[in-house]
């Protein structure tokens, strides 16, 4: 059991600085907190970092994954591809687009779509596809792309975990056609909801403003703003998915420490490796060559066979420590809904079923301590060393 004068270590508990709260205290006393100024500049900032032309403001990642959807002409009578071991917004918004989610399984190791059967999924009606940047680990995006070109699809990346992910020299975020980025809690980048879109094609960055805001003609900025009202048209069926400057304010400020969070995520990863390497669990593997990885997520797959307790109990015992887990993910054909709609089985993608009983993230902060750390590795030591009498 944990000792109670200890802290409870969260799973993910983000950090804010004087600096982000005091951008919020500014956006309140001027009396603008909606899509304003610091969304525009939080855009430009982004895109500046990535090197993408275009980088479209929303409140989620799933928000984007929909929006990127729609822009692309996915609709129904459509299939896309992507992978089941993901987080079940990927192929909400799929679904939500009107068209038809094509799982395909992951590879065992690192969790990523297997492009061999991305490659035999596709049919005349496939639209689109969407490769998962699991845990921050870049997907074989040169052979996702030989894929649509050879196709003609679009490629939508579903990029939440990956902000600081390189593939070949290029940042991910410009390479696909569209990609979405999360700047959820959890997130190197947090605006504590939000998402980012961003694309090379100003023709889809436009659309993307218009149905990000309810398929208005002009945004609300340049609708309300000190230059005096602007007539305005609806000129498509939007959402309400834009960011507001609260949120922005809170980014602006967190794009600058980017390289500082990832060094030291890789710091609390190598720590985690060695402190790892003679327990029966398996660690991740290293990042492919000309990678970098963004180290979103640190998983132990833990396997009652080799590590002599099961994940779950794994967990609890990391709980009674004052140490936060999560599971990251349970693969989508594997939950009640998709299971029901569309007659999944659990042995359909043997692989993302293994990693689903098997995966737990452990604490990745950034912000942790190095003594914080210490007791997670200690937490996990003994988590795996007790048996049950």
């Amino acid at each position: 059991m944990s000792d109670g004068n200890q802290r409870y270590i969260v799973f993910g508990q983000p950090h804010f600085s004087d600096a982000e709260i005091d951008e919020v205290v500014d956006s309140l006393r001027s009396g603008w907190v909606g899509t304003g100024p610091k969304v525009a500049r939080f855009e430009e900032a982004f895109a500046s970092y990535l090197g993408a032309r275009h980088a479209v403001a929303v409140n989620s990642c799933t928000a984007g994954l929909h929006l990127a959807m729609l822009v692309a002409g996915v609709g129904p009578g459509d299939e896309v591809i992507t992978t089941t071991m993901t987080f079940v917004s990927t192929v909400n918004a799929i679904l939500h687009a009107g068209a038809t989610p094509v799982l395909v399984d992951c590879d065992p190791e690192t969790g990523l779509i297997l492009p061999e059967q991305a490659a035999d999924a596709v049919t005349p009606r496939t639209r689109a596809i969407v490769p998962v940047h699991l845990y921050g680990r870049p997907c074989p995006m040169d052979a996702i792309n030989e894929i649509a070109q050879r196709h003609g699809l679009i490629v939508i990346e579903d990029a939440a975990h990956a902000a600081e992910a390189v593939y070949h020299g290029r940042k991910i975020g410009t390479i696909g056609d569209l990609t979405c980025f999360s700047f959820y809690a959890t997130k190197n980048l947090t605006t504590g909801e939000g998402g980012m879109i961003t694309t090379a094609r100003t023709d889809l960055a436009s659309r993307l403003k218009v149905f990000a805001l309810h398929g208005l003609s002009r945004d609300a900025w340049s609708r309300f703003s000190d230059n005096g009202y602007l007539q305005y048209q609806t000129v498509d069926l939007g959402f309400k998915y834009n960011m507001m400057d609260l949120q922005a304010g809170l980014g602006l400020h967190q794009i600058p420490l980017l390289p500082e969070r990832l060094r030291r995520r890789e710091e609390i990863w190598r720590s985690y490796d060695e402190a790892f390497a003679g327990l029966p669990v398996v660690t991740p593997p290293p990042p492919e060559p000309d990678t970098v990885h963004a180290r979103h997520l640190y998983t132990l797959l833990v396997d009652p066979e080799t590590s002599g307790v099961d994940r779950d109990a794994f967990m609890r015992r990391l709980h009674a420590a004052g140490i936060g887990t999560g599971i990251h993910y349970l693969a989508v054909h594997l939950h009640q809904y998709y299971r029901e709609r569309f007659g999944y089985r659990p042995q359909d993608y043997p692989n993302a079923r293994w990693l689903s009983e098997r995966t737990v993230s452990i604490p990745l902060s950034p912000h942790l301590t190095d003594e914080e750390t210490t007791r997670i590795q200690n937490a996990v030591a003994a988590a795996l060393e007790e048996r049950v009498e």
